[in-house]
């Protein structure tokens, strides 16, 4: 998108197409996204605190940019780059980030309630106090994560990547976690009464 970007009217949420657009290091807080196409944009480092973003936001790149409170409801962050970026306190039940790279995120507190997170990188991601139940995170690698006092339960966490992770506290209970890795994880205190073989 080469066409000069009018702010007023994005943050209004009057423009619709936004493909490809460079809206890097922008101000874009309280902004609102519904039904907006922001596929393969690039809002790295921007600001979209408390922003609502119902869209389509496949391969965009949104690294280090500050997500806290945004509300992602159901969108789609397929193959999305979050790298970084905070997302703290944020909604993303119901939304796909199947395939993204969610490594080294702030996650704390995020309603992450029956999200499709199969394949994702959250290696390094802090998931404190995260609900993560009936998500799928099948084949998805959380090597080092932080899920201390995390809700997993009803989770798919077939062949995903738990190794180091600390699940000090989590709620498993009713988790899939056969063919997960679990070497060096902590699990002391965790509610473990799913499938674990």
């Amino acid at each position: 998108m080469n066409k000069p970007i009018d702010l007023e009217q994005i943050m209004k949420g009057l423009v619709q197409d936004l493909r490809g657009a460079s809206l890097e290091g922008l101000d874009l807080a309280g902004a609102s996204f519904e039904a907006t196409n922001l596929a393969g944009a690039n809002l790295s480092g921007a600001n979209l605190t408390g922003a609502v973003l119902h869209c389509d936001l496949w391969g965009a790149n949104l690294m280090g940019a500050n997500l806290s409170e945004a509300d992602f409801r159901g969108a789609n962050l397929r193959g999305a780059n979050l790298m970084g970026a905070n997302l703290q306190q944020a909604s993303l039940s119901g939304a796909s980030l199947e395939g993204a790279n969610l490594m080294s995120l702030n996650l704390i507190g995020s309603d992450l309630r029956g999200t499709n997170l199969r394949g994702a990188s959250l290696s390094g991601a802090n998931l404190e106090g995260a609900d993560l139940s009936y998500a799928d995170l099948g084949g998805a690698n959380l090597s080092g994560a932080n899920l201390e006092e995390a809700n997993l339960s009803g989770t798919n966490l077939k062949g995903t990547d738990l190794t180091s992770a600390n699940l000090l506290c989590a709620n498993l209970s009713g988790a899939d976690t056969r063919g997960a890795l679990l070497q060096n994880a902590c699990l002391t205190g965790t509610a473990l009464d799913g499938e674990h073989t």
